[in-house]
């Protein structure tokens, strides 16, 4: 019998072996593949005003491109003071897409004179499970935490090294990969999509 195949949007093969290995725990055979198996796709703009819709925007144009049931997820952070932004905007935030030291260095910058028991924020994450047929289901996952002054640590990416996880001493740049994707907002995220991709595809 042939695997169902599900299509994770994404280019990045970490993501992939994250999902992957959720799925597995749950006892879920699929046979997930990332965007690079259809180079033909472009990739999706990333118009909607929410990580939810972003999330769908790509889940949907993956799942009607390839007749396939597809995953997207859009995730970023959310800082109290700011009023819950940069958010959506995370990745572009100093104004070029995916430069993850300017995005740091502005958002320090801006939170300079503000101090420790204001410096709540969140890291949100939306995982978006879209069917060829329209169908769509979206979940969301959290981890609350505080902003350092400074970047501390080497793993991770983008925002990682300011944001203290709640309970912890260290930022999420000091986590292990292992320790950072069991408390992280998109592993939260896929977890929770795994009695949907249970009931749709199950």
């Amino acid at each position: 019998m042939t695997r169902q195949r599900l299509i994770l949007a994404t280019r990045n093969a970490g993501k992939i072996t994250e999902l992957h290995a959720i799925l597995a725990d749950a006892g879920l055979d699929l046979d997930l593949v990332g965007a690079d198996a259809y180079p033909e796709i472009p990739d999706v703009k990333e118009t909607g005003v929410t990580f939810a819709e972003n999330a769908l925007l790509k889940a949907h144009a993956l799942a009607q491109a390839t007749g396939l049931p597809a995953v997207a997820d859009d995730s970023g952070l959310c800082v109290d003071v700011l009023n819950g932004v940069p958010g959506i905007f995370s990745a572009r935030w100093s104004g070029t897409h995916g430069d993850d030291k300017a995005n740091l260095n502005l958002l320090l910058a801006q939170l300079a004179d503000i101090d420790d028991t204001h410096r709540g924020a969140h890291f949100a994450c939306a995982a978006a499970l879209a069917l060829p047929d329209g169908t769509e289901r979206v979940v969301e996952g959290r981890l609350e935490g505080t902003l350092r002054h400074e970047p501390v640590g080497t793993n991770g990416f983008g925002y990682d090294p300011i944001l203290q996880p709640k309970g912890h001493a260290m930022t999420c740049a000091e986590l292990t990969p292992a320790e950072k994707n069991a408390i992280s907002h998109r592993g939260k995220a896929f977890r929770a999509l795994v009695p949907v991709v249970r009931e749709l595809l199950g």
